[in-house]
């Protein structure tokens, strides 16, 4: 496989995901429980487990449909987004986390009752 890297020499994160499995993982997930994954266009490629914008066709132009599509995946990865952001503002040992996905998951759920503590949103 090419190691393809980000400008800061750290492998880009669909290669992270094809050498851990992490695909083939998602896609079984997709299929078994028919919940797909919401990624960006560098997943375009990875299987029917994901869902990614429609791409623009050259010197074509989107359908409503796909336009709406677009529309709700940016909506979605906009509040993903900023999650990620306000986790990485609020607790800056999470921003440059290198541990298993396992042990990442469940400080970031610690990390995610705090921040809703904090802000009051329990119920």
């Amino acid at each position: 496989m090419v190691r393809v890297s980000t400008p800061r020499g750290q492998p880009h994160d669909t290669t992270c995901t094809h050498t851990r499995g992490l695909i083939d993982a998602l896609n079984r997930l997709a299929s078994t429980l028919d919940i797909p994954t919401l990624t960006d266009l560098g997943y375009e490629n990875a299987g029917d487990g994901f869902r990614h914008p429609v791409k623009k066709p050259k010197g074509g132009e989107l359908d409503d449909a796909q336009q709406t599509f677009n529309s709700v995946i940016r909506g979605l990865h906009a509040v993903a987004e900023r999650a990620n952001a306000l986790l990485k503002v609020t607790y800056k040992a999470l921003r440059r986390v290198s541990l298993d996905p396992r042990g990442i998951t469940r400080i970031a759920r610690a990390a995610l009752v705090l921040l809703q503590l904090e802000h009051g949103r329990t119920t």
